[in-house]
């Protein structure tokens, strides 16, 4: 890997080696200059392809970005569960450490506030650019406030609010819809969810997840399905937060996708630029909860209307589970109903890609498909089976470029957008198609040099959403059989029965720690003892 700056070789191979470690989660960094003092703060939906971005090709840059980077002597970073703690975090940490190029960088922009007046006996939630000493409470700075009003929306669902005091006659369609508090409940239980809200916005979203969780069981145990329902449905509307790509989305934009997708086409040698882009990916464990995703890119933005899953064989078998959801995509049903796609990209190597191929043509339907590698984020194409005229990568291959490295692997052509950014591989020396020479040499000679960094960038959020999307569907289904009540499973144990026993000992927990006698006093000594022995064999308490 090159790093493209100019400090002294001990600092630049110091940086070199630490930046092979960048996790791909989401996270902070920190920028630090040679004294180690903390220079800039930001925040990454995949930290190793953010930090990576400092010290690839300046290009573009303004002054003020090209002096940070300059004077950045060494990166740490805090991992996240999700971007939206990362989002909280950075807010937290700017205001810690006060770095001069958080607000160099944003030409004296003024920040965003979460405004809440808990003084108020129905408080709403707003944004400001202005704090005030006016006995509201003020959250922030945050420097992106797209990020921000985004988060809050989604929490709204999990905390209801109101943004703006209700006038008499009002529509509830708000309340109705479960985003503003019931009036009728009070002002005092309304205050209680705001000030879950403020403890989510400084950190303890652990805590709140668990409570969540926990309420959601014990209304479940006492058969109040109305309350554990809704109890569930804000769980996952703040579990489904946690995954979203708060400020990903906004990043995106910065790239030209029109570019991207235009030499897309020209790379892959498609007949028009792809408009509808699936992307695919499994998700299992040990084969259990097996979940197939597609992920739908409409123009080079993703369309989460389109998306889709698919339950498929439960086995440990990636390539077989890939061929069985694109035989099933593939179908005349699903083409006419979901639409013709103009590229598959899955998520997997050669074993993936060639089951991919074989399901699409047992359907007997023409559409390109390749695959990217989770590793280097290698283009996998296959050279026949693909179905893309590969003319403009045998030309690449015959004449290589400084952006482009091309080798072949059997039957597949692998193609790298990034060789000068790529870990140390197995095979890395065929890969490194360029140096610096050659790179300065082809700058002057190549006037039509591809996008190939928007190109990645596209089909990195590809990936991340097929994936993100797969694993959400699996965490789901794996939490749905964990929660499942034990006793509907007991023979001879009907409803009655259950209420009898969740009433008297509280949660199935607690009526496997029940004696015989304590069961025989409840429902009988029949069912009493058809109760014991099944809690002792299936759940080993």
């Amino acid at each position: 890997m090159t790093v493209c700056i100019s400090y002294n070789d001990t600092v630049n191979k110091h940086l070199q080696q630490k930046l092979k470690t960048l996790p791909r989660t989401p996270g902070v960094y920190f920028h630090k200059s040679a004294s180690g003092e903390i220079i800039y703060v930001g925040k990454a939906a995949v930290l190793k392809n953010r930090v990576r971005q400092y010290f690839q090709d300046s290009r573009g840059r303004d002054n003020k970005t090209m002096a940070l980077v300059a004077e950045i002597a060494d990166t740490d970073w805090i991992e996240t569960e999700s971007e939206v703690d990362a989002l909280f975090l950075e807010s937290e940490m700017v205001k810690r450490y006060m770095p001069r190029y958080n607000v160099l960088l944003r030409d004296d922009k003024s920040q965003m506030y979460v405004r809440i007046d808990m003084k108020s006996e129905w408080p709403t939630v707003s944004f400001t650019r202005n704090p005030a000493d006016d006995g509201a409470e003020y959250f922030g700075p945050f420097y992106n406030g797209f990020a921000l009003k985004k988060a809050l929306r989604y929490l709204r669902r999990v905390f209801p609010y109101l943004t703006r005091q209700r006038r008499p006659g009002q529509s509830k369609l708000d309340e109705d819809l479960g985003l503003s508090p019931r009036l009728s409940d009070g002002s005092a239980i309304y205050k209680a969810t705001l000030r879950k809200l403020i403890s989510y916005i400084k950190g303890n979203r652990k805590a709140i997840a668990a409570e969540l969780e926990r309420d959601m069981k014990t209304a479940a145990g006492l058969h109040d399905f109305e309350r554990a329902a809704d109890l569930r449905n804000k769980l996952r509307a703040m579990q489904e937060l946690q995954r979203r790509v708060c400020f990903g989305d906004k990043g995106f934009l910065d790239i030209s996708k029109d570019k991207a997708l235009a030499d897309l086409a020209k790379l892959l040698g498609l007949k028009g630029i792809p408009a509808r882009i699936e992307g695919y990916d499994i998700s299992h464990m040990s084969g259990r909860h097996v979940v197939a995703s597609m992920v739908v890119f409409t123009n080079g933005a993703s369309d989460r209307a389109e998306y889709r899953k698919f339950k498929v064989s439960e086995k440990n078998d990636d390539t077989g589970n890939i061929h069985q959801t694109i035989f099933r995509r593939l179908s005349e049903r699903h083409l006419k109903s979901w639409g013709r796609p103009d590229l598959l990209l899955i998520d997997g190597g050669k074993g993936q890609l060639a089951a991919a191929i074989k399901a699409r043509d047992e359907r007997g339907v023409t559409v390109p498909i390749i695959s990217i590698a989770k590793r280097e984020e290698e283009l996998l194409v296959h050279k026949t089976g693909s179905q893309i005229d590969t003319a403009f990568i045998k030309q690449v291959r015959s004449q290589p470029r400084a952006n482009i490295a091309i080798h072949e692997d059997g039957e597949v052509y692998v193609v790298n957008l990034h060789p000068s950014q790529r870990n140390a591989g197995s095979h890395s020396k065929n890969l490194r198609a360029s140096t610096e020479q050659n790179h300065k040499e082809h700058s002057k000679t190549d006037k039509n040099i591809l996008a190939t960094t928007d190109i990645v960038k596209l089909f990195q959020r590809i990936r991340d959403e097929s994936h993100r999307f797969a694993v959400s569907y699996h965490t789901a289904l794996k939490r749905q059989q964990q929660t499942k009540n034990q006793l509907e499973e007991i023979p001879g144990v009907g409803p009655k029965t259950r209420r009898k026993l969740i009433r008297k000992f509280g949660s199935v927990t607690g009526v496997s720690r029940a004696s015989i006698q304590e069961l025989s006093m409840a429902i009988g000594e029949q069912k009493a003892k058809t109760v014991a022995a099944f809690l002792r064999d299936v759940l080993k308490t």
